[in-house]
This record gives C-alpha cells, sequence and structure tokens, in this order.
C-alpha cells in the first residue's frame, strides 16, 4: 500500500469550501449542546472572565482528537467501537460503550429538558409538553429521512449557533475582559476545578469522537466511488486535507460561540451579581431584564436549534457505538426495518433521557453530572483512540503523523491531570 505522500489522484481538485464541511462542522456546532449552554452559562457567571481563557486552551486539543478520530473512520470504513472490538478484550469495549451510553441518556434529558424549557419561555405553554414534542421530532427525523437528506438538515441548523454571536451586540465588552482572557486569574479550589472538568467535559466530548468518526462512514458510503482509504489509498490525500479543514472550521466555530456564551454571562449576570445559573433557559431568562428584550429571544431561540442538532447527535453516537459492539447493520442510510437494533438503542436513548425529566431530577445535578461524566469518560477512550490511531493493524499506510500524534497525546493528558486533580480536591 502507497504510503499518503506518493498519493497523488484528485490532489489538484478544487472543493469549495461549503462542501468540505461536514461531519466536523455538525461535531463541532452539537458541541455547543443545550446542556453545554449551561455549563459555559455557570461558568461565566460564577466566574466571570475567569473561564474564557479555557476556551483558546481547549481548541487545538480538541482540534486534534477530533481529526484523529475522523481519520480513524475514514481509513478503516468502521466507527470507533467496530475498531475497539476487533482490537481489545471485550470486556473494555463493553466498559466504555456502557459509559458512554450513560452519558449520553443523561445528556439528553437535559437538552430535551432545556429545549422545553426553553420553547416555554418565548411561547408560553407546557414546558412538559414541549419536551415530549421535540423527542418525537428528533425521532421522527432520524428515522424517517433518508441520510443524504438528512445529513444537509444538520449542517444548516448549525447557523442557530450564531445566536449566541448576536446577543454580544446588546452588552457592552470592555476591553478588561481581553486582558483577563489572555492573563486569566486560576483559582486552585474545589469548585472552580470541578467547574473546569465540567467545561473540558462538556467541550471534548466522547460522544463527539464516536459520533465524527461514524459520519465519515455514513458519507463514504453513500458516496458512489469511495471506499475506506485502506482499500483506496489514492483518494486519501483529498480526504484528509477536507477532514482537516472541516474539523478546523467546526471546532473553532464550536469554541467561538463556546466563548460568546461565557462572555455574555459574564458581562451581565457575573456583573449584576447573579452567579448560580442551573440551566440555559435560566441563563436566557436572566438576561432579559440585563440585556433587553431581543438578546433574551436570541439567547432561548438558540437553545432549541442546537437542541435539534444535539439531541440525534447524542442518540445516533451511542446507537453506532452499541450497533457496531454487536455487529448488527448500522446506519442512518438504512431503513427501519433493515436495521432494527440501531434504531432501537436511537429510540431507548432518546426514551429515556425523556423519562429522566419527568422524574423530577434537579436540573443542575442532571448538567453537572452529564458534564463531569463526560470529561471522566473521555480519558480512557482517549487513550484507546490514540492506541488505534497508532497501529499499522489499524491504520495500515495511514498511522497518524508525528504532529498529530503529539497533538492527541497532550489533549489525553490535559483530561487526565484535570480529572485526577478534581479527584484529588474531592478526596
Amino acid at each position: 500500500m502507497q504510503p499518503r505522500d506518493q498519493i497523488t489522484a484528485d490532489d489538484r481538485s478544487r472543493v469549495p469550501l461549503l462542501k468540505k464541511l461536514g461531519p466536523g462542522l455538525v461535531t463541532g456546532a452539537a458541541d455547543d449542546d443545550p446542556s453545554g449552554i449551561a455549563t459555559y452559562s455557570q461558568a461565566g457567571a460564577q466566574y466571570g472572565y475567569g473561564m474564557l481563557w479555557s476556551v483558546f486552551f481547549t481548541t487545538p486539543l480538541m482540534i486534534g482528537i477530533q481529526i484523529v478520530s475522523a481519520q480513524i473512520g475514514r481509513v478503516t470504513g468502521h466507527g470507533l467501537a467496530a475498531n475497539i472490538r476487533e482490537q481489545y478484550p471485550k470486556p473494555m469495549l463493553y466498559a466504555i460503550v456502557c459509559l458512554l451510553l450513560i452519558a449520553n441518556t443523561i445528556n439528553i434529558a437535559a437538552d430535551l429538558g432545556a429545549m422545553g424549557d426553553a420553547l416555554a419561555l418565548i411561547a408560553g405553554g407546557s414546558k412538559g409538553i414541549y419536551t415530549i414534542l421535540f423527542a418525537l421530532v428528533s425521532l421522527t427525523l432520524q428515522i424517517f429521512l433518508p441520510f443524504p437528506r438528512y445529513a444537509p438538515f444538520l449542517k444548516w441548523l448549525t447557523l442557530a449557533l450564531f445566536a449566541y454571536v448576536g446577543t454580544l451586540f446588546f452588552v457592552h465588552v470592555p476591553l478588561e475582559s481581553l486582558r483577563e482572557t489572555l492573563l486569566p486569574h486560576v483559582v486552585f479550589d474545589k469548585a472552580y476545578v470541578g467547574m473546569l472538568v465540567a467545561v473540558l467535559g462538556t467541550t471534548i466530548s466522547p460522544y463527539l469522537f464516536f459520533w465524527q468518526a461514524s459520519q465519515e462512514v455514513e458519507e463514504q458510503r453513500a458516496a458512489l466511488g469511495q471506499e475506506p482509504l485502506r482499500e483506496a489509498p489514492e483518494q486519501a490525500r483529498l480526504h484528509f486535507r477536507r477532514i482537516k479543514t472541516d474539523t478546523q472550521v467546526g471546532m473553532m466555530f464550536s469554541n467561538l460561540i463556546a466563548f460568546c456564551i461565557m462572555l455574555t454571562t459574564a458581562l451581565t449576570l457575573h456583573t449584576a451579581g447573579i452567579t448560580n445559573i442551573e440551566t440555559s433557559a435560566q441563563a436566557a431568562e436572566a438576561l432579559r431584564p440585563l440585556a433587553g428584550d431581543f438578546a433574551f429571544f436570541l439567547f432561548a431561540a438558540g437553545i432549541v436549534g442546537t437542541g435539534l442538532l444535539a439531541v440525534p447527535v447524542l442518540a445516533g453516537s451511542a446507537a453506532y457505538a452499541v450497533a457496531e459492539t454487536f455487529r448488527w447493520p448500522i446506519g442512518l442510510g438504512l431503513k427501519l426495518a433493515e436495521a432494527r437494533g440501531f434504531y432501537s438503542i436511537l429510540i431507548v436513548a432518546t426514551v429515556l433521557g425523556l423519562l429522566i425529566d419527568f422524574l423530577g431530577v434537579d436540573p443542575i445535578k442532571a448538567l453537572l453530572w452529564a458534564a463531569t461524566l463526560n470529561g471522566v469518560v473521555s480519558v480512557p477512550i482517549m487513550v484507546v483512540v490514540m492506541l488505534l490511531a497508532t497501529k499499522p493493524e489499524v491504520m495500515g499506510a495511514f498511522v497518524i503523523r508525528p504532529r498529530l500524534r503529539r497533538l492527541g497525546w497532550v489533549a489525553t493528558a490535559v483530561m487526565t491531570i484535570t480529572v485526577v486533580t478534581m479527584f484529588a480536591f474531592v478526596a
């Protein structure tokens, strides 16, 4: 098999930027889900400018680990769970998939509840009815809309996140925020480290690794004349460049939105002495008297839009992982009758998340559980992902290059150190 440096076919193809954007853009946008918005809002409200630095710090790390995940999917033609199944003992695979399923289900619950809250704030009516409606809409789109039509829909939904850029036009941004972003005052106490783990966990989340790898597989299978890169090495250079551009744009877009949310809540809520935000909808409501009705509307509408994007990603990544684990027919490109197991997991994850919303679980606890659990679970998964990406048995001639390998391991080390520090403070 040819090494990638000798691959020249299609190298000179000039693909428009919008066509290069797909799995990476959707993955990055889904990272700013309603529970993530609540985490960023709480960080801004509680610490003001004190955590803005984390957005810039995590951006290259996030880009690195997502590119690695995408390359594994495109090179092998299989998602992460399928590759883990082939390379590691079953107990390890089952543990990883179970943790992913639990974290995703809690995340779905937090997101559906936040969407119901947000629409109730905008339009009035029953939060419970809206929450059920959003769950049904999400399931209907995933099950009955063919993937080639569904994928562009997800891409357009990313525009909802510009609502959080818009809210900044309704508040005054002092230069002090820039200074404290570049020269942060870091506090080493239990609360600060716990919030940092939550921010990192909602930024570098396991479900994003599984989703982007699986979407690379979906797009490869849906396109005529495309095969896994191990079988079609002549296509490698074009796809590696596309993956790099797609992922860089997606993750930078994601973290730009996170920065805007943190900055908006720091400038308004923290300045007004409102330091305890339990949900993203509560953050939107608290903005109304401080930044005006339109800022409130943009913030709340953004919660609904990004939730419609994130819930399918959360449920879908769980379904991909479980279906690959048990070798079931898999993919949003298949009909319900062709992939009953895959769609069953997708439905179960969404319905369980919906049920959690009606059990009276404290929203702030659900939020922190989801974000913190994501941070903890990401560590072993990132280790496995990096090991897969450096195995010739998995990647053939396309094992990741030294620069990407270093970036991926740095991201893994940062997550490990942060989680260990959190447990040290708890102990």
